[in-house]
């Protein structure tokens, strides 16, 4: 583990030297050192993974998604909340790093073989930055030279995205058949295999991306991308190695890849180790746990609805699902639900004793507070302190990739299914359906979330991946690629309040928890949270209401309206980047 954080330092030295090669790209002393040995190569290329297009803490992305109710309402889904004078990202800077080590990476002092692994690397982080760039603005120019500063490129316009995504898979297809790594027993670089999970992630959106939004033209070349997907994902399946944890039990065995400090090898690919000995945290703890830093991001009721009994079929099939309290829906589901969210049983630690932990009023909105990502001991919640290792790539979406990608293609078979849905389900402690292929679909599914969609595979298939992969920074892009912007229009609800004024026991502890009530507060029972839910506190609206008014699931932020416009499934380009080259354009619908 902390090996990959000195390679990172070392990393910045080189990348410091390369920005003085830059001054003066003839043959140097510095050059030769840098690109005439394999270590010189390892220690460029290690400088990618500090790079800003990368993700940081997976652990929080998820904020801007449809499943979690947060403190405020984006700026982005606001009518008239945002706009070019405020989007960012269109950065080039890590770009120019990468293109100036392919330029360079051709010294014959180095076998071809070694130089080509290397140049996999920076190929793979190059895709990773156009990927980056197309899902957030569609249209970019492509770039594959270190440019100087009088080139007529930088000017230019931006090129088309069938232009950009090709390239971007050349270049992952030359990252998996060149990297020679095939593991690395920290999971903190690239490998052969994270190129392949990689490729079929990019493919699978690529795929459906072009599959679902027809105003492109695209849709014929579809299925291309998504054979590539499903055959990058099977690469892996075949030959990787890889497995999903199971260890302890149906119970546990989900949450510990996400709270271990060493990776599940197993499972996890690739990961964002913690050191504590070199000051390299994690912030998962106090991001969710705090009331006054991060988003106080909760789960909405619409989305715990989508786990299913244990049994495998959908909770909503029992009729009296919207009226069930807390303390009975969580009952008898799917055990990855009390291994994400707080319920029944779950406890904290604090200064050595375990305590009864239901969910806390001061940070959620909802009920459901997540844990996915927390440690259980509160010494944690007090700053940048996690020790935990963040999944950055887990066999698990290898397997979603694999399944989704033959079921667009039509082609996903019983023993796909129990390979991949399958397995993943039972890790849950689902004992029903794991064996073949759904032929029932699910009307909630159909009616909340994919009215489009009347496949019952399909449909279970984007159910498993929302549970599966909860909270792991990739649920906007999969409404992006789906074209499902307008579920960020869904309402934010939570659990249902039969009553006011009814002290309810969430945990079935023996000890009451949370009240709701309008005006006057009750008398206070020793333990209670009292929340309220009056439609105005003072002269202010509150965002916390019952849906009947003195009943119902609790609603947030109702007040504030949200709207998905086609034009959201692209950021604009910023403004001052558009003023500097006029010929990049607004995207449609930003101008």
């Amino acid at each position: 583990m902390k090996r990959y954080y000195i390679w990172i330092l070392l990393g910045c030295v080189s990348l410091a030297a390369c920005k003085k090669l830059d001054q003066q790209p003839e043959s140097t002393a510095s050059k030769e050192a840098v690109f005439g040995t394999e270590n010189g190569l390892k220690l460029y290329t290690n400088s990618f993974y500090g790079m800003d297009f990368l993700p940081k803490n997976s652990t929080s992305q998820d904020a801007m998604s449809d499943y979690l109710a947060v403190r405020s309402v984006q700026d982005f889904i606001r009518e008239g909340g945002f706009g070019a004078n405020n989007s960012s990202g269109w950065t080039w800077r890590d770009l120019r790093n990468i293109n100036y080590f392919i330029q360079n990476c051709n010294n014959p002092a180095v076998p071809v073989a070694t130089r080509n692994s290397y140049i996999g690397i920076a190929r793979y982080f190059r895709a990773y930055f156009y990927m980056e760039k197309v899902k957030r603005f569609g249209d970019v120019p492509w770039i594959n030279k270190a440019l100087d500063i009088d080139d007529p490129t930088l000017t230019a316009g931006r090129d088309k995205r069938e232009l950009v995504m090709d390239s971007v898979l050349a270049d992952l297809d030359f990252a998996c058949a060149n990297i020679q790594a095939t593991n690395d027993a920290s999971r903190t670089t690239i490998t052969k295999w994270v190129a392949h999970a990689y490729k079929s992630r990019v493919c699978l959106f690529e795929g459906t991306f072009r599959k679902y939004h027809t105003e492109l033209g695209l849709a014929s070349s579809a299925n291309k991308w998504l054979e590539a997907s499903a055959s990058a994902a099977e690469q892996i399946i075949k030959n990787g190695g890889y497995s999903i944890n199971t260890a302890g039990g149906a119970g546990v065995s989900y949450r510990q890849v996400f709270t271990s400090n060493a990776p599940i090898a197993n499972e996890v690919l690739q990961a964002a180790v913690a050191d504590v000995n070199l000051g390299v945290l994690n912030e998962a703890n106090w991001w969710w746990t705090s009331g006054t830093y991060g988003a106080k991001a909760s789960f909405t009721r619409t989305f715990i609805n989508t786990y299913l009994k244990l049994d495998g079929t959908p909770f909503t099939n029992d009729p009296a699902y919207k009226t069930m309290v807390f303390k009975d829906e969580v009952k008898n589901r799917d055990l990855r639900l009390k291994q994400t969210i707080r319920l029944g049983d779950y406890k904290r630690i604090s200064n050595g004793q375990q305590i009864p932990a239901p969910p806390v009023f001061s940070y959620t909105f909802t009920g459901y507070q997540p844990i996915k990502w927390t440690l259980d001991d509160t010494y944690f919640d007090a700053g940048a302190l996690n020790t935990n290792a963040v999944a950055l790539f887990r066999y698990a979406e290898v397997l979603l990739n694999y399944a989704e990608a033959k079921a667009e293609l039509g082609t996903l078979t019983d023993a796909d299914w129990a390979l991949t849905i399958g397995a993943l389900r039972a890790r849950g402690g689902i004992t029903g359906g794991l064996s073949a292929k759904p032929t029932i679909a699910d009307p909630y599914l159909m009616t909340n979330y994919f009215p489009g969609i009347s496949d019952p595979t399909l449909l279970e298939i984007r159910r498993e991946r929302g549970i599966e992969l909860s909270l792991e920074g990739l649920r906007f892009a999969d409404l992006l690629r789906w074209k499902r912007g307008p579920l960020m229009e869904q309402e934010w609800n939570g659990f249902y309040v039969p009553a006011l004024n009814t002290p309810m026991d969430l945990n079935e502890d023996g000890i009451l928890d949370v009240a709701f009530y309008q005006g006057t507060r009750p008398t206070p029972v020793s333990g209670v949270t009292y929340v309220d839910v009056s439609p105005r506190i003072g002269n202010a609206v509150n965002s916390q209401l019952l849906k009947n008014g003195t009943s119902g699931e609790l609603i947030w932020m109702n007040e504030i309206p949200r709207k998905w416009n086609e034009r959201n499934y692209y950021y604009p380009i910023p403004l001052n980047d558009l003023q500097r080259n006029p010929n990049l354009k607004q995207n449609p619908g930003w101008e």
